[in-house]
Order: structure tokens, then C-alpha cells, then sequence
């Protein structure tokens, strides 16, 4: 059986983007973007909205850090507006339930799977008790102002044990966990 992994980049105060700031808020740096590189093989996974907005930056911006390794993988989406064919290159359509469709495909599928942003996506998969890890790449930003795409509203409660860690070009610190999803607050340990 395969993994799936949640990933997610965010500011300190849990937002996906910011209006007007640039991508990963304009800190990413030579260390980080080696290690995104450096990613094993999966299949991405992801919502309209995401792929809306990443085909559209593969389309506009090609030659850009990581969009051809992007464009090159196999990418599902999940989605009940999108029609088919999509025309990001090697991007499949699934218009059934994603919940459904992602518990067959970790049993079936070749590669691990990752999604891409999509965060009612990653809320319906970690609900579902699907997600093997959940990983955040923190940015040491607050734009509580401009920030927009909060990432953990609605969640239930999540306990994670921290499996990895690491800081990249002295500032973004990457948390890889284990999420076990909680029945209700835990009880204090003796």
C-alpha cells in the first residue's frame, strides 16, 4: 500500500498565500528549492482550485524553479466542474468522490502520493483517516492582514507526532508528522 502526505507551505500564523505577497512570500532560498527538488517520486494530488492556479503558472511560467518537474509528474484531480481533457500535461481527471477514488488508489498505486495545497481536499482525506503524514513548511512571516487560504479551520482535532524536522537557508523550518485524529480533547498522562 502506498502513503499519502499532506504538504503544505505556511505563514506562522497558518495561511497558504497573502494578497500581494510574492510566492512563498518571496523567502525561498538555494537550500530550500534544492531540497524541493530533491522530493522522491509521487503522484500530486489536488483540487480545481489548485490546479486552476498551478496550470495556469506551469503555462505562464515554464522555465520557472520546479515547474517542469511539476509539468513532468503525474498529477490527479479531483474535481465536479472541471471537463476533460485538461491540458496540463500528464494530469488525470477523477469527478467521483476523492475520498473514494484516494483510498483505491493508495492501494493500487505505484508512487506515493502528496497533495498540492487544495485544502478542502487535504481536510476530506485527513478526516477520512487517509493521511500517513501531514508536513508544513513554515514561514516566518504573520500576515494576519493579507493572509487568506487558512489552513486549519475546520480541522478536527489532530494529535501529531513529530517524525522529522529541519530548518532550510536559516529561516523556514519544514515539520513532517504523524497525524492521529482525535475523538475528543486527550486525556492528561499520569
Amino acid at each position: 500500500m502506498q502513503t499519502l502526505m499532506v504538504d503544505f507551505i505556511i505563514s506562522l500564523d497558518g495561511y497558504g498565500a497573502a494578497e500581494g505577497w510574492p510566492g512563498f512570500w518571496g523567502l525561498e532560498g538555494p537550500e530550500y528549492l534544492g531540497w524541493l527538488g530533491e522530493q522522491e517520486e509521487h503522484t500530486a494530488l489536488m483540487g480545481a482550485t489548485t490546479y486552476r492556479l498551478m496550470s495556469g503558472f506551469a503555462e505562464q511560467t515554464p522555465d520557472e524553479a520546479g515547474m517542469g518537474g511539476l509539468t513532468a509528474q503525474p498529477k490527479v484531480v479531483f474535481s465536479s466542474t472541471l471537463k476533460a481533457p485538461l491540458s496540463w500535461a500528464n494530469t488525470e481527471l477523477v469527478a467521483g468522490d476523492a475520498v473514494d477514488a484516494v483510498r483505491a488508489m493508495k492501494q493500487q498505486a505505484s508512487r506515493p502520493l502528496r497533495t498540492l495545497g487544495s485544502l478542502t481536499l487535504s481536510r476530506s482525506l485527513l478526516q477520512a483517516g487517509l493521511v500517513d503524514r501531514y508536513r508544513v513548511v513554515v514561514f516566518p512571516v504573520i500576515t494576519g492582514a493579507t493572509g487568506r487560504d487558512r489552513i486549519f479551520d475546520d480541522y478536527p482535532d489532530i494529535a501529531l507526532e513529530l517524525v522529522d524536522h529541519r530548518t532550510f537557508d536559516g529561516r523556514l523550518q519544514m515539520l513532517d508528522y504523524i497525524p492521529t485524529i482525535l475523538d475528543g480533547p486527550p486525556t492528561p498522562s499520569a
